[in-house]
């Protein structure tokens, strides 16, 4: 029989498992190209032509120990290439020996809270919030401290300081953000930052600031995501390509260490420990040669940012309200009835999301515009027959 935890979390990440299944029978039962389904994160832009070129010559270097183990912590060619590109990203140099290859962001995070906390460390991060973080944290017995975020997503400073006690051992933060593609400015970075300090030395040790940054260049309207580095020493930065190069299957991340962070030989040696005894081993050779090589590539955002357009039009020609995206592909509008019921209302017009409540944010919905333009115009008339529907029943019609 599967453990009693499992069970529990089976039912906690039902939504998202709910809708792909309601998506199989509509596109069973209408055709796949009747079905409006913005309810994944699989990203569809192709990867940079640059990826291509790699693997090219990738294949072309192929030896008999090419596909061998390096050591645990990643190739030092890799590991250097992701120095280069964190230091340019968060304006800090940061030397080869703070990075860390792994099996993505996700496998990052995993190596993290595995090398910091104790049994009932505490893990705070403002919701609505990536629906893993909570299982991620409780896999190395810590406790999941969920702080509700401002009415646009922006941080709520009180509310993350009303939540850390002397059990806390991080905060985890994630900019632009799943699911509302919220981006956090570089003041809220410096005012987080500077509550961080005031309150690890009123709780006696360091509480860890963990930027999880797949999304990082993908913004939107000229915007950059601001480091985080220059404003908080006890930093961690996480990182995959599955957004930025479109290789989400591939497994590939790093995580990089502030290099004046607190007990930095210890973290390090333990962030190489956890990659290895969770069974990652270390990250794949041939994706780590990849990101090597297209390190500072990026796949063409202009394509995200048209369509970002294109859905909030829609969604304002049917009346609903949104925080509009600044980055990621992820638009949180709010909803007009109870958000499980307007998914009900939505699937009726052939339009898949998913109900905001699977992210901690209930009263809303998200939608991923990682899809084909045409099955967003598609959606436009359905969108404004559903919000029509929720406001007669919300009116009692």
């Amino acid at each position: 029989m599967v453990s009693s935890r499992i069970k529990e979390y089976l039912a906690q990440a039902s939504w998202i498992r709910k809708m792909f299944e309601e998506g199989a029978k509509l596109k069973a039962r209408f055709g796949a190209e009747r079905v409006c389904d913005f309810s994944l994160g699989n990203p569809d832009v192709p990867p940079p032509p640059a990826v291509h070129q790699a693997l090219e010559e990738i294949v072309r270097e192929d030896s008999p120990a090419f596909h061998g183990y390096m050591p645990n912590a990643g190739f030092p060619f890799a590991r250097e290439a992701m120095a280069i590109k964190v230091s340019k990203e968060q304006k800090v140099a940061v030397p080869m020996e703070n990075v860390v290859m792994t099996c993505g962001a996700a496998g990052a995070l995993n190596v993290i809270f595995k090398a910091l906390l104790d049994p009932g460390d505490e893990v705070i991060f403002p919701a609505p919030f990536f629906v893993e973080y909570k299982f991620y944290v409780e896999n190395h017995q810590g406790v999941p401290r969920p702080v509700p975020s401002k009415e646009d997503f922006s941080l709520d400073l009180e509310a993350i300081s009303a939540q850390i006690n002397e059990r806390t051992k991080a905060v985890l933060i994630n900019s632009p953000h799943n699911p509302t593609g919220q981006l956090y400015t570089e003041q809220e970075i410096r005012a987080l930052s500077q509550l961080l300090q005031e309150r690890s030395r009123a709780v006696g040790h360091p509480i860890y600031l963990i930027s999880d940054e797949p999304y990082r260049n993908l913004v939107f309207d000229g915007l950059e995501t601001p480091p985080i580095f220059p404003h908080y020493e006890n930093a961690i930065v996480v990182s995959s390509f599955s957004k930025e190069l479109s290789l989400p299957g591939e497994r590939i991340g790093f995580l990089a260490l502030h290099p004046e962070a607190e007990g930095k030989e210890d973290l390090m040696a333990g962030f190489v420990l956890a990659n290895r005894i969770l069974g990652f081993v270390n990250a794949p050779a041939l994706a780590q040669r990849i990101a090597a090589k297209c390190a500072e590539e990026v796949v063409d955002v202009s394509v995200y940012e048209r369509r970002r357009d294109l859905f909030c039009e829609i969604l304002n020609e049917a009346g609903l309200e949104f925080v509009k995206p600044k980055g990621a592909f992820y638009v949180f509008p709010k909803t007009p009835i109870d958000d499980v019921e307007f998914c009900r209302l939505l699937q009726e017009e052939l339009i898949l999301a998913v109900p905001g409540r699977g992210f901690g944010g209930p009263g809303h919905i998200r939608l991923a515009f990682c899809v084909d333009e045409v099955f967003i115009e598609k959606a436009r008339e359905g969108f404004k027959r559903a919000t029509q529907k929720a406001r007669a029943l919300a009116k009692g019609g």
